[in-house]
Protein backbone atom coordinates (compact mmCIF):
# COMPACT_ATOMS: atom_id res chain seq x y z
CA UNK A 1 0.00 0.00 0.00
CA UNK A 2 1.52 3.21 -0.77
CA UNK A 3 0.43 5.77 1.35
CA UNK A 4 1.41 10.10 0.04
CA UNK A 5 0.63 12.26 2.53
CA UNK A 6 1.45 15.58 1.03
CA UNK A 7 1.25 19.40 2.63
CA UNK A 8 3.70 22.26 1.76
CA UNK A 9 6.53 23.20 4.36
CA UNK A 10 5.60 25.95 6.44
CA UNK A 11 4.83 29.28 4.77
CA UNK A 12 7.45 31.79 4.14
CA UNK A 13 11.08 29.60 4.44
CA UNK A 14 11.52 29.55 0.88
CA UNK A 15 10.62 32.91 0.03
CA UNK A 16 12.98 34.23 2.65
CA UNK A 17 15.74 32.72 0.97
CA UNK A 18 15.02 33.39 -2.45
CA UNK A 19 14.20 37.26 -1.36
CA UNK A 20 17.87 37.01 0.65
CA UNK A 21 19.51 35.35 -2.64
CA UNK A 22 18.11 37.89 -4.82
CA UNK A 23 19.46 40.78 -2.78
CA UNK A 24 23.07 38.97 -3.09
CA UNK A 25 22.89 38.57 -6.64
CA UNK A 26 21.61 42.19 -7.62
CA UNK A 27 24.69 43.55 -5.12
CA UNK A 28 26.91 41.34 -7.49
CA UNK A 29 25.07 42.76 -10.61
CA UNK A 30 25.61 46.46 -9.65
CA UNK A 31 29.36 45.71 -8.84
CA UNK A 32 29.81 43.96 -12.15
CA UNK A 33 28.26 46.43 -14.25
CA UNK A 34 30.01 49.43 -12.59
CA UNK A 35 33.36 47.15 -12.97
CA UNK A 36 32.90 46.08 -16.15
CA UNK A 37 32.65 49.48 -17.79
CA UNK A 38 35.38 50.56 -15.86
CA UNK A 39 37.76 47.88 -16.76
CA UNK A 40 36.22 48.22 -20.55
CA UNK A 41 37.46 51.85 -21.01
CA UNK A 42 40.88 51.27 -19.16
CA UNK A 43 41.60 48.62 -21.22
CA UNK A 44 40.81 50.22 -24.28
CA UNK A 45 43.02 53.51 -23.18
CA UNK A 46 45.52 51.80 -21.95
CA UNK A 47 46.04 48.90 -24.42
CA UNK A 48 46.51 46.46 -21.00
CA UNK A 49 45.98 42.72 -22.33
CA UNK A 50 45.29 41.90 -18.17
CA UNK A 51 42.85 44.99 -18.08
CA UNK A 52 40.73 43.92 -21.06
CA UNK A 53 40.64 40.10 -19.68
CA UNK A 54 39.58 41.50 -16.48
CA UNK A 55 37.65 43.24 -18.89
CA UNK A 56 35.89 40.43 -20.27
CA UNK A 57 35.51 38.43 -16.99
CA UNK A 58 33.46 41.23 -15.48
CA UNK A 59 31.13 41.09 -18.94
CA UNK A 60 31.09 37.59 -18.60
CA UNK A 61 29.92 37.55 -14.43
CA UNK A 62 27.48 40.24 -15.61
CA UNK A 63 25.62 38.42 -18.05
CA UNK A 64 25.74 35.30 -15.50
CA UNK A 65 23.73 37.54 -12.77
CA UNK A 66 21.12 38.11 -15.09
CA UNK A 67 20.91 34.28 -15.67
CA UNK A 68 20.94 33.56 -12.09
CA UNK A 69 18.33 36.75 -11.44
CA UNK A 70 15.94 35.03 -14.53
CA UNK A 71 16.63 31.68 -12.86
CA UNK A 72 15.30 32.69 -9.24
CA UNK A 73 11.92 34.20 -11.11
CA UNK A 74 11.57 31.07 -13.09
CA UNK A 75 11.77 28.63 -10.09
CA UNK A 76 9.28 30.65 -7.80
CA UNK A 77 6.25 29.26 -10.20
CA UNK A 78 3.91 26.58 -8.76
CA UNK A 79 3.66 23.50 -8.97
CA UNK A 80 0.82 22.64 -11.97
CA UNK A 81 -0.26 19.70 -13.90
CA UNK A 82 2.88 19.60 -16.40
CA UNK A 83 5.86 19.85 -13.04
CA UNK A 84 3.65 18.14 -10.23
CA UNK A 85 7.12 18.94 -8.47
CA UNK A 86 7.60 22.32 -9.04
CA UNK A 87 10.08 24.46 -10.97
CA UNK A 88 12.75 24.28 -8.45
CA UNK A 89 15.19 22.66 -10.61
CA UNK A 90 14.86 25.91 -13.33
CA UNK A 91 17.96 27.07 -10.80
CA UNK A 92 20.07 24.95 -11.49
CA UNK A 93 19.60 24.84 -15.25
CA UNK A 94 20.33 28.27 -15.60
CA UNK A 95 23.29 27.94 -12.91
CA UNK A 96 24.83 25.55 -15.54
CA UNK A 97 24.77 28.09 -18.27
CA UNK A 98 26.26 30.34 -16.00
CA UNK A 99 29.18 28.20 -15.91
CA UNK A 100 29.30 27.74 -19.36
CA UNK A 101 29.29 31.78 -19.51
CA UNK A 102 32.28 31.70 -17.53
CA UNK A 103 34.38 29.45 -18.95
CA UNK A 104 33.23 30.77 -22.61
CA UNK A 105 32.70 34.35 -22.43
CA UNK A 106 35.41 34.36 -19.39
CA UNK A 107 38.51 32.21 -19.82
CA UNK A 108 38.52 31.77 -23.25
CA UNK A 109 38.59 35.48 -23.94
CA UNK A 110 41.29 35.80 -21.01
CA UNK A 111 43.26 33.19 -23.08
CA UNK A 112 43.20 34.85 -26.03
CA UNK A 113 44.22 38.28 -24.49
CA UNK A 114 47.22 36.31 -22.99
CA UNK A 115 48.29 34.73 -25.84
CA UNK A 116 48.05 37.93 -28.03
CA UNK A 117 50.13 39.99 -25.69
CA UNK A 118 53.19 37.14 -25.62
CA UNK A 119 52.89 37.32 -29.31
CA UNK A 120 52.99 40.90 -29.56
CA UNK A 121 56.36 40.98 -27.05
CA UNK A 122 58.06 44.34 -27.96
CA UNK A 123 55.71 46.68 -28.80
CA UNK A 124 54.66 50.17 -27.50
CA UNK A 125 55.30 50.10 -23.65
CA UNK A 126 52.36 52.04 -21.74
CA UNK A 127 53.50 56.09 -20.53
CA UNK A 128 53.70 56.29 -17.15
CA UNK A 129 50.49 58.21 -17.13
CA UNK A 130 48.40 54.46 -18.97
CA UNK A 131 49.84 52.48 -15.88
CA UNK A 132 48.54 55.54 -13.05
CA UNK A 133 44.94 54.68 -15.28
CA UNK A 134 45.43 50.84 -15.04
CA UNK A 135 45.99 51.05 -10.75
CA UNK A 136 43.31 53.51 -10.41
CA UNK A 137 40.71 51.15 -12.58
CA UNK A 138 42.22 47.79 -10.70
CA UNK A 139 41.75 49.72 -7.24
CA UNK A 140 38.33 50.51 -8.15
CA UNK A 141 37.38 47.31 -9.35
CA UNK A 142 39.40 45.61 -6.13
CA UNK A 143 36.95 48.08 -3.59
CA UNK A 144 33.64 46.65 -5.66
CA UNK A 145 34.70 43.37 -5.95
CA UNK A 146 35.45 42.91 -1.70
CA UNK A 147 32.14 44.77 -1.67
CA UNK A 148 30.06 42.33 -3.64
CA UNK A 149 31.94 39.00 -1.90
CA UNK A 150 31.23 40.49 1.73
CA UNK A 151 27.90 40.50 0.75
CA UNK A 152 27.82 37.15 -0.72
CA UNK A 153 29.81 35.70 2.12
CA UNK A 154 27.59 36.97 4.55
CA UNK A 155 25.04 35.07 3.36
CA UNK A 156 27.01 32.08 3.03
CA UNK A 157 27.55 32.10 7.04
CA UNK A 158 24.51 33.28 8.00
CA UNK A 159 22.95 30.04 6.11
CA UNK A 160 25.88 27.68 7.33
CA UNK A 161 25.19 28.95 10.97
CA UNK A 162 21.47 27.86 10.55
CA UNK A 163 22.82 24.73 9.04
CA UNK A 164 25.18 23.87 11.73
CA UNK A 165 27.76 23.44 9.34
CA UNK A 166 31.40 24.91 9.09
CA UNK A 167 30.83 27.55 6.18
CA UNK A 168 33.49 26.00 3.65
CA UNK A 169 31.77 22.22 4.52
CA UNK A 170 28.33 24.48 3.97
CA UNK A 171 29.29 25.46 0.59
CA UNK A 172 30.52 22.12 -0.80
CA UNK A 173 27.22 20.72 -0.03
CA UNK A 174 24.84 23.29 -0.68
CA UNK A 175 21.82 22.67 -3.23
CA UNK A 176 21.78 26.38 -4.18
CA UNK A 177 23.86 27.45 -7.19
CA UNK A 178 23.17 30.82 -7.09
CA UNK A 179 25.03 31.37 -3.93
CA UNK A 180 27.56 29.44 -4.85
CA UNK A 181 28.02 30.45 -8.55
CA UNK A 182 27.68 34.41 -6.99
CA UNK A 183 30.66 33.71 -4.44
CA UNK A 184 32.87 31.74 -6.12
CA UNK A 185 32.82 34.73 -8.95
CA UNK A 186 33.64 36.86 -6.69
CA UNK A 187 36.49 35.31 -5.09
CA UNK A 188 37.79 34.61 -8.16
CA UNK A 189 37.07 38.38 -9.44
CA UNK A 190 39.16 39.58 -6.46
CA UNK A 191 42.26 37.08 -6.72
CA UNK A 192 42.12 37.97 -10.55
CA UNK A 193 42.47 42.05 -10.33
CA UNK A 194 45.46 41.13 -7.76
CA UNK A 195 46.88 38.76 -10.31
CA UNK A 196 46.27 41.90 -13.26
CA UNK A 197 47.84 44.12 -10.71
CA UNK A 198 51.15 42.28 -10.12
CA UNK A 199 51.34 41.54 -13.74
CA UNK A 200 51.35 45.30 -14.66
CA UNK A 201 53.59 45.86 -11.66
CA UNK A 202 55.97 43.76 -13.71
CA UNK A 203 55.22 44.97 -16.79
CA UNK A 204 56.37 48.40 -15.85
CA UNK A 205 59.25 47.49 -13.88
CA UNK A 206 60.61 45.41 -16.79
CA UNK A 207 59.64 46.56 -19.60
CA UNK A 208 58.41 43.59 -21.07
CA UNK A 209 54.92 42.46 -22.14
CA UNK A 210 54.71 38.55 -20.65
CA UNK A 211 53.81 39.73 -17.34
CA UNK A 212 51.05 40.86 -18.85
CA UNK A 213 50.73 38.01 -21.25
CA UNK A 214 51.25 35.64 -18.02
CA UNK A 215 48.87 37.69 -15.84
CA UNK A 216 45.66 37.37 -18.33
CA UNK A 217 46.23 33.54 -18.89
CA UNK A 218 46.73 32.88 -15.43
CA UNK A 219 43.01 34.34 -14.74
CA UNK A 220 42.00 32.19 -18.04
CA UNK A 221 43.17 29.12 -15.94
CA UNK A 222 41.56 30.66 -12.78
CA UNK A 223 37.94 30.96 -14.28
CA UNK A 224 38.37 27.92 -16.27
CA UNK A 225 38.70 26.01 -12.96
CA UNK A 226 35.86 27.30 -11.54
CA UNK A 227 33.88 27.29 -14.47
CA UNK A 228 34.39 23.21 -14.49
CA UNK A 229 33.51 23.10 -10.48
CA UNK A 230 30.30 25.15 -11.19
CA UNK A 231 29.46 23.25 -13.67
CA UNK A 232 29.69 19.78 -12.37
CA UNK A 233 28.03 20.34 -9.27
CA UNK A 234 25.31 22.23 -10.91
CA UNK A 235 25.02 18.76 -13.44
CA UNK A 236 25.22 16.44 -10.67
CA UNK A 237 21.80 18.48 -9.10
CA UNK A 238 20.25 18.54 -12.50
CA UNK A 239 20.50 14.50 -13.30
CA UNK A 240 18.73 13.90 -9.76
CA UNK A 241 21.20 14.41 -6.85
CA UNK A 242 20.34 12.92 -3.39
CA UNK A 243 19.75 14.93 -0.72
CA UNK A 244 22.27 15.92 1.95
CA UNK A 245 23.66 12.99 4.11
CA UNK A 246 22.39 14.56 6.88
CA UNK A 247 18.28 14.90 5.75
CA UNK A 248 19.33 11.13 4.46
CA UNK A 249 20.38 9.95 7.54
CA UNK A 250 17.70 11.85 9.69
CA UNK A 251 15.03 10.03 7.34
CA UNK A 252 16.03 6.75 7.53
CA UNK A 253 16.42 7.24 11.67
CA UNK A 254 13.30 8.48 12.02
CA UNK A 255 11.86 5.87 9.87
CA UNK A 256 13.39 2.65 11.83
CA UNK A 257 13.23 3.97 15.37
CA UNK A 258 9.28 3.21 14.63
CA UNK A 259 8.00 0.41 16.58
CA UNK A 260 5.96 -0.51 13.94
CA UNK A 261 8.74 -0.80 11.76
CA UNK A 262 10.18 -4.29 11.16
CA UNK A 263 12.95 -2.83 8.51
CA UNK A 264 13.30 0.08 5.88
CA UNK A 265 13.88 -1.58 2.72
CA UNK A 266 14.69 1.31 0.56
CA UNK A 267 14.93 5.20 1.35
CA UNK A 268 14.94 7.58 -1.90
CA UNK A 269 15.60 11.07 -1.70
CA UNK A 270 16.15 13.94 -4.83
CA UNK A 271 16.78 17.29 -4.88
CA UNK A 272 14.17 18.87 -6.52
CA UNK A 273 15.20 22.60 -5.97
CA UNK A 274 17.80 24.35 -3.35
CA UNK A 275 15.26 24.47 -0.86
CA UNK A 276 12.96 21.45 -1.83
CA UNK A 277 13.48 17.54 -1.44
CA UNK A 278 11.50 14.65 -2.23
CA UNK A 279 12.04 11.46 -0.15
CA UNK A 280 10.54 8.14 -0.38
CA UNK A 281 10.65 5.52 1.87
CA UNK A 282 9.58 1.70 1.64
CA UNK A 283 9.13 -0.54 4.99
CA UNK A 284 8.47 -3.93 6.06
CA UNK A 285 5.76 -3.63 8.96
CA UNK A 286 5.06 -5.71 11.98
CA UNK A 287 1.89 -7.90 11.32
CA UNK A 288 -1.27 -7.22 13.14
CA UNK A 289 -1.50 -3.62 12.40
CA UNK A 290 -4.87 -1.89 11.15
CA UNK A 291 -5.03 0.81 8.40
CA UNK A 292 -5.77 3.24 10.92
CA UNK A 293 -2.36 2.17 12.18
CA UNK A 294 -0.73 2.50 9.20
CA UNK A 295 -2.39 5.86 8.42
CA UNK A 296 -1.33 7.26 11.70
CA UNK A 297 2.52 6.14 11.54
CA UNK A 298 2.79 8.19 8.06
CA UNK A 299 1.50 11.26 9.57
CA UNK A 300 3.47 10.93 12.57
CA UNK A 301 6.83 10.30 10.56
CA UNK A 302 6.28 12.94 7.79
CA UNK A 303 5.53 15.59 10.91
CA UNK A 304 8.36 14.64 12.34
CA UNK A 305 10.83 14.83 9.29
CA UNK A 306 9.20 18.14 8.53
CA UNK A 307 10.01 19.31 11.69
CA UNK A 308 13.61 18.53 11.55
CA UNK A 309 13.80 18.96 7.88
CA UNK A 310 11.70 21.76 6.39
CA UNK A 311 13.39 21.20 2.82
CA UNK A 312 10.91 17.98 2.65
CA UNK A 313 8.66 19.31 0.18
CA UNK A 314 7.38 15.88 -0.61
CA UNK A 315 7.04 12.84 1.40
CA UNK A 316 5.97 9.23 0.50
CA UNK A 317 5.93 5.95 2.45
CA UNK A 318 5.27 2.25 0.61
CA UNK A 319 4.34 0.39 3.08
CA UNK A 320 4.50 -3.14 0.82
CA UNK A 321 7.31 -4.44 2.25
CA UNK A 322 10.85 -5.40 2.14
CA UNK A 323 12.78 -8.38 2.35
CA UNK A 324 15.41 -9.22 4.68
CA UNK A 325 18.69 -8.91 2.21
CA UNK A 326 17.05 -5.26 0.85
CA UNK A 327 16.78 -4.03 4.57
CA UNK A 328 20.54 -5.51 4.89
CA UNK A 329 21.74 -4.13 1.51
CA UNK A 330 20.50 -0.40 2.84
CA UNK A 331 21.65 -0.63 6.08
CA UNK A 332 25.28 -1.10 4.23
CA UNK A 333 24.45 2.03 2.79
CA UNK A 334 23.70 3.93 5.52
CA UNK A 335 27.05 2.66 6.85
CA UNK A 336 28.69 5.45 3.98
CA UNK A 337 25.83 7.98 4.77
CA UNK A 338 26.85 7.67 8.51
CA UNK A 339 30.67 8.24 7.40
CA UNK A 340 29.30 11.41 5.58
CA UNK A 341 27.57 13.12 8.23
CA UNK A 342 30.58 12.47 10.72
CA UNK A 343 33.29 14.16 8.67
CA UNK A 344 30.64 16.68 7.43
CA UNK A 345 29.44 17.84 10.48
CA UNK A 346 31.09 15.73 13.43
CA UNK A 347 30.42 13.02 16.17
CA UNK A 348 27.83 14.95 17.63
CA UNK A 349 25.55 15.94 14.53
CA UNK A 350 24.65 11.81 14.10
CA UNK A 351 21.13 10.48 15.35
CA UNK A 352 22.12 9.07 18.86
CA UNK A 353 21.40 5.43 17.41
CA UNK A 354 24.72 6.32 15.34
CA UNK A 355 26.58 8.14 17.59
CA UNK A 356 29.83 5.87 19.08
CA UNK A 357 29.45 4.65 22.96
CA UNK A 358 30.95 7.00 24.54
CA UNK A 359 29.47 9.94 22.66
CA UNK A 360 26.21 8.33 23.55
CA UNK A 361 26.86 8.10 27.19
CA UNK A 362 27.86 11.76 27.35
CA UNK A 363 24.47 12.70 25.79
CA UNK A 364 22.89 10.08 28.51
CA UNK A 365 20.69 9.03 25.79
CA UNK A 366 20.05 6.10 23.62
CA UNK A 367 18.00 3.87 21.39
CA UNK A 368 16.99 0.90 19.46
CA UNK A 369 17.78 0.76 15.97
CA UNK A 370 15.57 -1.92 13.39
CA UNK A 371 17.94 -2.93 10.31
CA UNK A 372 20.62 0.09 11.23
CA UNK A 373 23.70 0.23 9.87
CA UNK A 374 25.81 0.04 12.81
Amino acid sequence: MLLHPFRRRRAGYAPLVASETRGTVLAALAANLAVAAAKGVGGVVTGSAALTSEAAHSVADTLNEIFLLLSLKRAERPADRTHPFGYGKERFFWSLLAAVGIFVSGAGFSAYQGVQALRDRGGEVPTGRQFAVIYAVLGVALVLESASLAKALTQVRDEAREAHRAPLAFVRRSPDPTVKTVASEDSVAVVGVVIAFVGTLLHQLTRDELWDGIASLLIAALLAYIAFVLGRDTKELLIGEAADPALRLGAYDLLAQRPEVAGVGELLTMQLGPTSVLVVGRVQLHPGLSADDVARLSNQVEDEIRARHADVASFFVDTGGASQDEVQTLADRVRLTVQEVRELDGESALPSAFRSRTVRRAAGSGSRLVGSGR
